[in-house]
């Protein structure tokens, strides 16, 4: 997996960061600009100029050709449409069977007890409070490792792969290892389950960490140089509201992968014993086993709806935010 992991970056991604540095829009010069092996030989290889205008020029220019006499006899056709009475059985169709599954799981939801929803309800404050804490973990290391990586090009071509490889390797293949070390420690699932939701979220904010400080223009750069900055300054005025909408991006996909680890972090079966936490994955983990299928449905209920509030209450509103505070533009 390591191998195929540098490989991939190697001979795809690295060529095509160095190719994207024509597409960035700098009034100052770069200290340093990403370059690629790979894409230098790509370049320089005259084989691959000879098959670029053999064949890929060519069916360009018939994919053009097509596309523009398409769009040309575009109001000319018209697409026959269905009957009105299909459309109408159609729709019926369709509302039936929403309405068959909202009403089978109606009844399935009513036959649940007291104790599995004080159950429920009581795992959605535990794990949501558990998510919580994994993404403020996770914020104090990314943030400032990220923003020393992307402010350093030569680090970063060489940070950059160690972390993918990181972050390629499956965090429940670690869990057992981390499991098995915590116990013997002391510890026990409660610190082993957020060691596990960590390994699987923090690369989402650290690579959006990355991307944000390595967007930052020149140009400001150097107007903090020229005004001598410091470093409290900096972050405060600079690199804080740049790497803002990076950030709430990679907090939103950390956010979404902790909810998804929980149910592995808070239920775990290893040796033939069962380590359990009170979480709502873990009442999600239990109901699975057991075949309790009214339980994993409202359990599957809740942490959707609790997502998708949390997105609606928090993310959306510091998305808007970073749409419209702390967007770069040049007009």
């Amino acid at each position: 997996m390591i191998g195929v992991i540098i490989l991939i970056d190697q001979l795809v991604w690295r060529p095509v960061i160095a190719w994207s540095e024509k597409f960035k829009f700098e009034q100052v010069e770069a200290t340093h600009v990403p370059t690629s092996p790979v894409l230098n030989f790509l370049r320089r290889s005259k084989l691959l100029r000879r098959v670029v205008r053999v064949s890929a020029a060519p069916a360009r220019e018939a994919l053009t050709l097509y596309f523009a006499r398409r769009n040309s006899g575009l109001h000319a056709v018209h697409p026959r449409r269905l009957s009105k009475w299909t459309s109408r059985f159609l729709a019926i169709l369709c509302a039936s069977g929403v309405l068959y599954g909202i009403g089978k799981m109606g009844v399935m939801l009513t036959a649940l007890t007291r104790p599995e929803l004080r159950g429920i309800f009581w795992g959605a404050g535990a794990t949501f409070l558990r998510v919580e804490l994994t993404l403020v973990l996770a914020a104090v290391w990314t943030i400032p490792v990220g923003v020393f990586i992307g402010l350093r090009p030569k680090f970063s071509a060489l940070a950059q792969p160690l972390a993918q490889i990181a972050a390629s390797v499956p965090a429940p293949a670690l869990f057992p290892i981390v499991l098995l070390i915590l116990i013997r420690a002391g510890g026990g699932l409660g610190i082993a389950s957020i060691v596990l939701l960590l390994l699987g979220t923090q690369w989402y904010i650290l690579f959006n960490v990355i991307a944000g400080a390595s967007a930052i223009p020149s140009d400001l750069k150097e107007v903090c140089d020229t005004f001598h900055l410091g470093k409290v300054q900096r972050w405060r005025t600079l690199i804080l509201p740049a790497l803002f909408p990076y950030l709430i991006t990679g907090f939103v996909t950390a956010s979404g992968g902790a909810w998804n680890a929980s149910i592995i972090a808070e239920y775990f079966k290893f040796r033939d014993q069962t380590f359990s936490l009170t979480g709502l994955g873990a009442v999600i983990s239990r109901a699975t086993d057991a075949g309790n299928f009214p339980v994993l449905l409202a359990s599957t209920i809740m942490i959707s709806a609790m997502v998708v509030t949390i997105n609606r209450l928090i993310w959306r509103r510091l998305y808007t935010l970073a749409s419209t505070r702390f967007k770069l533009e040049f007009t």
